[in-house]
């Protein structure tokens, strides 16, 4: 019964003084709608990438130039992959379904007076299926145009619409620097890989890239910025990466460090779950303190209602109210306002992750145990914070406090 009381009045209370009261939320709901935010963008960041490696094929793996150490300390990219590796993984390694030689340059492209600067990748015809990209006009270029050293490109989806507008793409001729390409098909959309749009590519024969393009300086044969692998089946991904790298080392001559990496989807994707991991740990850190500073807040605004009331907290004790009462009664309204301020909070970071997934790539989903642990940390942080003002109140001496009357 004495709770009951002390939960009406507690209630009471805080609705005589709903300015105090709203005022004394509002740093636990920012707390609240940021934690439940952050955490909402990170899993989004988590789920974007993994959307985008799904979109690779499950079983593709890369095949990239220098150790990792080299790739984490040099400012250059060490080039020592070459065509032929990229043919002798085709033909020598039998867990391999299809591979994908890149040169990959950045070029200033160019259509009746329209230029834009994007990646033009040369490689080779099994780069669709290894790749999993579609055509959405037109062709892809084929062995022929390989032999032959082809001037034949395909556009990327948003460089068709930039350089071409609403000109029928196929048949056009663009420039790819000082060199003329006949275009021959356009890409389906593909979205971004690892902060590159995949859509503003432009697409050549590899040897003609080489020849015509960036020029060929290796002496050990043509130059390659990274190789894709696709293998057979998921199970023989890890077949698959032990056969390359045991065959890149005998073609390489290798006895010491590999000067070659090769990474599976699922090594990547680790390292951006990681990396975006600790964004979200970060993110979520920072908007902790809101909460923190809420229940600051919290305990301030208590501390001075207990001043304002010194004369309602002795004639209490006067009429007979125990410490124990006006402990319970303080401790009920400051959980009361941190419990309420984490429920709206709540909602409106809810809110903010819908308002986000509408609006940008991230796909967004509020975490039910975000939501379970702001809402106890601002129910718990109402409790410890409560705790002083309360004690305070409940140490007073009635005679004292009457003596205001």
């Amino acid at each position: 019964m004495e709770l009951r009381e002390s939960i009406t009045m507690a209630v009471r209370t805080l609705m005589n003084y709903r300015l105090r009261t709203a005022l004394t939320m509002l740093g636990i709901v920012i707390g609240n709608a940021s934690v439940i935010t952050m955490v909402g963008i990170g899993q989004g960041a988590q789920n974007l990438a993994e959307d985008e490696f799904e979109s690779l094929g499950p079983n593709t793996l890369f095949v990239v130039p220098g150790s990792q150490q080299e790739r984490r300390t040099s400012f250059e990219v060490p080039q020592t992959l070459v065509l032929a590796d990229a043919e002798a993984i085709a033909s020598q390694v039998p867990a391999v379904d299809g591979v994908a030689p890149q040169i990959v340059a950045q070029r200033v492209i160019s259509f009746q007076g329209r230029n834009v600067n994007n990646q033009v990748i040369g490689t080779s015809p099994e780069f669709l299926a290894v790749r999993s990209f579609d055509m959405a006009q037109g062709r892809f270029f084929n062995d022929t145009d390989l032999t032959r050293n082809t001037r034949v490109a395909v556009l990327g989806s948003e460089t068709a619409v930039k350089l071409l507008g609403d000109s029928e793409p196929i048949g056009q001729r663009i420039r790819v620097g000082n060199v003329s390409f006949e275009v021959v098909g356009v890409m389906e959309p593909k979205g971004a890989f690892l902060g590159e749009n995949q859509d503003e590519a432009v697409y050549i024969p590899i040897t003609t890239m080489a020849n015509q393009v960036t020029g060929n300086t290796s002496p050990y044969g043509l130059q390659v910025t990274i190789i894709s692998v696709s293998a057979r089946d998921e199970e023989s991904i890890n077949a698959a990466q032990f056969q390359i790298e045991n065959l890149l080392r005998l073609r390489h001559q290798i006895t010491d460090e590999d000067d070659f990496s090769v990474r599976t989807q699922k090594d990547v994707l680790g390292i951006v779950t990681r990396v975006t991991g600790g964004l979200t740990l970060m993110l979520v850190a920072i908007a902790a303190i809101s909460l923190l500073v809420g229940g600051i807040g919290v305990m301030n605004i208590m501390l001075v209602s207990v001043t304002e009331r010194t004369q309602e907290i002795g004639l209490r004790k006067a009429l007979g109210a125990k410490e124990t009462n006006i402990l319970s009664q303080f401790l009920i309204e400051a959980v009361i306002v941190s419990a309420i301020g984490g429920v709206v909070g709540t909602v409106i970071g809810a809110g903010g992750i819908g308002l986000l997934t509408l609006t940008t790539p991230l796909k967004s989903t509020v975490s039910p145990v975000a939501v379970i642990l702001s809402l106890s940390v601002s129910s718990g942080i109402g409790l410890f914070f409560g705790v002083i003002p309360a004690r305070r109140a409940a140490k007073l001496d009635p005679i004292v406090a009457l003596r205001s009357l």
